[in-house]
C-alpha cells in the first residue's frame, strides 16, 4: 500500500496491523478473539446470558391498540375502515402471520442467529433503502465545551484529548472492561457496543443491500483534514493497550495538519495565477478564502445514493489496483475517523449544520470563472463513527445508524467528555494533593510507544518488532489514492449533489432556558411528556391540524433490544391541543387535558419499554409475510398503514450534561426532524426540514413554553371541578411512576438511568471528602459540571465535588420576568457573546 510517511519512517506497502485476513463479522457478530491472557469473565458483556428475550406480543393486544393509536389522526369514516380491515386481518392472515413470526423467533433463539424477532427485519430496514445516509439517517450530537478554556477553544488540543479518551474506551471495549450500562441495577444491552469502533457500511449496489463489516482487530485512527486521509497506529495490536498519550496525539495531528498545508499550498500553486499559494480570491470583495482541493475528495462519495456509491467503489478497486483496495481497507477498519475542519462555525445553528452534513459554502475564482467548494462538506465519511473537531475547539460526532442507537452513541460522547472533566480535575488536585487523588474515569492500561525507532524496527511490521523497544510505529500517514478520470468525475457529481440536499435543508436551533426538568417535575408533570406535548401544541397552532408523530423508546432491558416506537398522537393529546387553542378555555381546562395527555403518553412509554409497543410487532408480521411469500394483507396496504408511517414529527429525547444538541434530519419530505435534551433548567432543540417554515416553528415552539410555564405557576392552587384535592393526590401517585419511565424514553442516556451501586475509592477518603465539602446551594443550577456529567459508577463523586461545585459552563442561569418580551430574552441561551463563547 502507497502511504506517505508523515515524520516518521514509511511502512512500505503493509496493510493494517501488518496482515492480510483482516476480515469483517456480521452485523452484530463477535468472535472472541482477545488474547488468552485476558480471557477472564467479561465485565462488560457478563450480562448478556441473563437477559430476557424480547417478548412478541399477542395477536389481540397489537390488534386491540392499532386502531386508537391511529385515531385521532383520521376522519370518522377512515377509522371506521380500519376498524373493519383490522378486525378481518384478525380472522384471516393474523393468526397465521402470527404462528410464523414465533416459529421464526424460536429458530433464531435456538441457533443463535439473531437475538430478537424484530432484529433482523430492523436492520434490513435501514440498510436496504438506496437513499444517501446524510440527513436521512446519520444523527449528530454536539458537546457542551468542559471546564478547561486552553483546551476546549484549541481545536488539536481538543481534538487529541477526545481522542485519547476515546482510545482508552475503545481499549476497554476490547479488553472487556467497560462497566456495563444499567437501569435501577438492572443490566441492558451492551450488543452494540460490539461494534461502536472498527467498523463501518458498505454499500450493496442494485439488488443487494447494504452491509456493516466489523473488524475486531482494528488498532488505528483514521483522520481527515481538508479533504485528505492520513492514519496512525493507536492501540497496541498484542493487548490493545493505548499506545499513544494525549500529548503524542497532539503531536500526531500537528504533522498532519502542518503536512496538509504543505499539500494545500502546492495543489493551490498549480492551479495559476487565479490562486494565491493556499487561497483563492472572492471575486465580490476580493477577500482570501482557504480552498480545498475536492478533485480527490474521497469521503464526499459516501454521501450519494447507495447504488451509485456502490458502483464508484467497484470503479476504485477494479482491475489489480492493490494500492487503492490497502487503502480503502485503512478506512474501513479504523477505530473511528477524527475529522479536523479548517473553519469555525459563525454561530450554533451553523455548528449543528455542520455536524449534520458539513458546511456548503462556494466562492467564484476569479482565475477559472467557476465556483470553488470552500465548505466542509466534503471533508467527511458518512459510513463510520466520525468524531469532529471545528477550527474553534467545538466538538461532536456523527455516526451512523444502522449498527448503532443514539443511546450507545450518547454512552460514547459521554464518557469521553467525563474523562476530560475527570483529567482537568485531576490537574487542580494534584498541586493540592498529589497525583492520584482523583482517580480515571476510563481505567484503560496506557503502554506509550516510542517516537523514535531503531534501524532495525523501522521496517517491523506493527506488533512484531521487539516490545521492549517500545517499537509500534505511530507514526502518520497520508492515504494515496490512484482514482480513475471517471471517479474524479464521480466526486464532483457527489459534491453538487450533497450541496443540493444541504440547500435544500433547514436547521434551526432554540436553547430554551426559562425552566426545565426541575420545574415540571416539582408541578408533578413527566417531562418527556410535557416535552413532546409542547411540540404538538405548537404545530397545531401554526397548521390547524394533528399529525403522525413518532419517538424511539429505548427497549435495551431485553437481549438485543434497540428501540419501540411511541406514537404520541393520541386522542388526549389532541384534545389538549383543542382545548389550548381554544380562546374559551380556562385554566382549569387546560391543566386537566394537559394532565390526562401526559399520563397517556407516560402509560404508552412504559408499554413500549416492556416490549408491548405497536409498531414493532406488526413490522416484523408485514416482513415475515414478505419472507414467506405470503400475499400482503390489505392492512398493511391501507391509508391507515401510511398514515402511521408518514411521520411529520420525527423526535427523539437523547442527552445529558455533556451534550449541549443534539439532532437529525426530517423522515419525510413535509415533516420536521426534532432532536431535543431536557436539563434541569432548560430544554435544548434541534430542528430541521426540507424548507418548511422552521424558524417560524421554533419561535411558535417557545412562546407555548412561555405560555405553559404561566400555566405551571398556577398548578397548585387550582381546583378541578370539585375534586381539587383527588386531582393533587392523584398527579403526586402517578408522577413517580412516569418520571421512572421517563429514564426509558427515546435514546435518552441521563444520570438517572445510571446505576450507583459501585464504589470507585476508599470509604474512609469518601468519607472524609463528604464531610469537608461545602453545603450545596439548592438556588444554583444543577448543570455544575462534577455531579452531573460523570457516570456515577465509575467515578468517586465525592472526591471531586468540593472543587465541582465551583465549576460550570458559560449557561444562563434561569431568571424571572414579568412581560412577555424580556420573559423570551430571559429564556434563550445567551448567545450574544462571541462564537468563541456561545458555540
Amino acid at each position: 500500500m502507497a502511504t506517505t510517511q508523515i515524520n516518521g519512517p514509511t511502512d512500505g506497502s503493509k496493510a493494517i496491523n501488518g496482515k492480510d485476513n483482516l476480515r469483517g463479522g456480521s452485523k452484530h457478530g463477535y468472535e472472541d478473539r482477545r488474547p488468552s491472557f485476558l480471557r477472564v469473565p467479561s465485565d462488560t458483556y457478563g450480562a448478556q446470558s441473563t437477559l430476557p428475550r424480547l417478548p412478541i406480543p399477542t395477536l389481540d393486544e397489537t390488534l386491540d391498540k392499532f386502531p386508537k393509536m391511529i385515531q385521532a389522526v383520521q376522519t370518522k369514516e377512515e377509522h371506521a375502515e380500519t376498524l373493519k380491515m383490522v378486525e378481518d386481518f384478525r380472522k384471516t392472515d393474523g393468526p397465521k402471520l402470527q404462528q410464523m413470526l414465533i416459529d421464526y423467533d424460536q429458530e433464531g433463539a435456538r441457533t443463535g442467529a439473531f437475538g430478537s424477532y424484530v432484529e433482523e427485519f430492523w436492520n434490513d430496514s435501514y440498510l436496504a433503502p438506496d437513499s444517501s445516509v446524510v440527513l436521512n439517517l446519520n444523527p449528530f450530537f454536539i458537546l457542551e465545551k468542559g471546564p478547561d478554556r486552553k483546551i476546549a477553544n484549541n481545536q488539536l488540543q481538543r481534538a487529541a484529548s477526545l481522542c485519547f479518551a476515546s482510545l482508552k474506551m475503545a481499549s476497554m471495549l476490547k479488553r472487556e472492561t467497560l462497566p456495563p450500562d444499567t437501569f435501577k441495577g438492572r443490566p441492558l444491552c451492551m450488543d452494540q457496543f460490539k461494534v461502536l469502533f472498527g467498523t463501518t457500511r458498505i454499500p450493496g449496489g442494485p439488488g443487494v443491500k447494504d452491509y456493516v463489516d466489523h473488524y475486531p482487530d482494528s488498532t488505528h485512527v483514521v483522520v481527515l483534514i481538508r479533504n485528505h486521509i492520513y492514519y496512525f497506529q493507536a492501540l497496541w495490536p498484542s493487548d490493545f493497550s493505548v499506545a499513544v498519550d494525549q500529548h503524542d496525539i497532539k503531536d500526531i495531528l500537528e504533522a498532519i495538519q502542518k503536512h496538509a498545508d504543505l499539500v494545500r499550498a502546492s495543489e493551490n500553486e498549480a492551479d495559476g495565477a487565479g490562486s494565491t499559494g493556499n487561497f483563492v480570491v472572492d471575486g465580490k470583495d476580493g477577500t482570501k478564502i482557504p480552498i480545498n482541493s475536492c478533485d480527490e475528495a474521497l469521503g464526499v462519495l459516501t454521501s450519494l445514493p447507495r447504488n451509485e456509491w456502490a458502483a464508484a467503489r467497484k470503479m476504485i478497486l477494479d482491475g489489480d489496483n492493490k494500492q487503492n483496495a490497502q487503502a480503502l481497507r485503512v478506512i474501513d477498519s479504523a477505530l473511528f475517523v477524527l475529522v479536523l475542519d479548517d473553519r469555525a462555525p459563525q454561530d450554533i445553528n451553523d455548528a449543528a449544520s455542520n455536524m449534520l452534513h458539513g458546511s456548503h459554502k462556494l466562492v467564484m475564482d476569479r482565475a477559472t470563472n467557476k465556483f470553488v467548494q470552500v465548505g466542509t462538506c466534503c471533508n467527511r465519511w458518512y459510513d463510520k463513527l466520525q468524531l469532529i473537531v471545528m477550527a474553534n475547539g467545538k466538538a461532536g460526532v456523527n455516526f451512523e445508524h444502522s449498527a448503532i442507537d443514539g443511546h450507545t452513541a450518547l454512552r460514547y460522547v459521554s464518557d469521553i467528555f467525563a474523562e476530560n472533566v475527570v483529567q482537568f480535575a485531576q490537574s487542580i488536585t494534584a498541586l493540592i494533593y498529589g497525583k492520584g487523588w482523583i482517580p480515571d474515569n476510563m481505567n484503560a492500561p496506557i503502554n506509550r510507544a516510542s517516537t523514535s525507532m531503531t534501524e532495525a524496527s523501522k521496517h517491523a511490521p506493527p506488533g512484531e518488532a521487539d516490545e521492549k523497544e517500545k517499537t509500534l510505529d505511530v507514526f502518520p500517514k497520508k492515504l494515496e489514492f490512484h482514482l480513475p478520470p471517471k471517479v474524479k468525475e464521480l466526486i464532483r457529481h457527489a459534491e453538487t449533489n450533497l450541496g443540493d440536499q444541504i440547500i435544500a435543508s433547514d436547521m434551526e436551533i432554540l436553547e430554551f432556558q426559562g425552566y426545565g426538568k426541575s420545574l415540571i417535575v416539582k408541578n408533578s408533570l413527566s417531562p418527556d411528556s410535557f416535552v413532546q406535548m409542547s411540540m404538538m401544541m405548537a404545530y397545531y397552532s401554526l397548521y390547524g391540524k394533528f399529525v403522525c408523530s413518532y419517538e424511539p423508546v429505548l427497549t435495551k432491558a431485553f437481549y438485543h433490544g434497540r428501540t419501540e416506537a411511541m406514537r404520541g398522537a393520541t386522542p388526549q393529546a389532541k384534545k389538549l391541543c383543542e382545548v389550548w387553542c381554544n380562546p374559551k378555555s380556562t385554566k382549569v381546562e387546560k391543566l386537566e387535558a394537559l394532565r390526562v395527555a401526559t399520563k397517556e403518553h407516560s402509560r404508552l412509554v412504559r408499554e413500549c419499554a416492556n416490549g408491548k409497543g405497536v409498531d414493532r410487532h406488526l413490522f416484523a408480521l408485514k416482513c415475515i409475510a414478505e419472507r414467506n411469500s405470503v400475499p400482503l394483507p390489505a392492512l398493511f396496504k391501507s391509508g391507515a398503514w401510511k398514515t402511521l408511517n408518514h411521520t411529520v414529527l420525527s423526535t427523539s429525547n437523547c442527552g445529558n450534561p455533556s451534550l449541549r444538541l443534539f439532532g437529525f434530519g426530517p423522515v419525510v419530505q413535509d415533516g420536521f426532524g426534532i432532536g431535543y435534551i431536557i436539563k434541569d433548567h432548560g430544554v435544548q432543540f434541534a430542528i430541521s426540514s426540507k424548507h418548511r417554515q422552521t424558524k417560524r416553528f421554533v419561535n411558535e415552539l417557545e412562546n407555548t413554553l412561555i405560555a405553559l410555564k404561566r400555566l405551571l405557576n398556577a398548578i397548585s392552587s387550582v381546583v378541578c371541578g370539585g375534586h381539587h384535592n383527588h386531582v393533587i393526590h392523584q398527579a403526586h401517585v402517578e408522577i413517580k411512576a412516569e418520571q421512572e419511565s421517563d429514564d426509558m424514553y427515546g435514546d435518552f442516556w441521563g444520570e438517572s438511568v445510571l446505576d450507583s451501586t459501585k464504589a470507585s475509592a476508599e470509604g474512609s477518603r469518601k468519607n472524609d471528602t463528604k464531610a469537608n465539602s461545602p453545603k450545596k446551594n439548592e438556588d444554583e443550577p444543577d448543570s455544575k459540571l462534577f455531579s452531573m456529567v460523570v457516570r456515577k459508577d465509575s467515578l468517586c463523586l465525592t472526591d471531586i465535588k468540593q472543587i465541582g461545585l465551583h465549576l460550570s459552563f458559560d449557561e444562563s442561569v434561569e431568571s424571572g420576568s414579568s412581560g412577555a418580551s424580556d420573559e423570551r430574552n430571559n429564556m434563550r441561551r445567551d448567545s450574544s457573546h462571541s462564537d468563541s463563547d456561545s458555540t
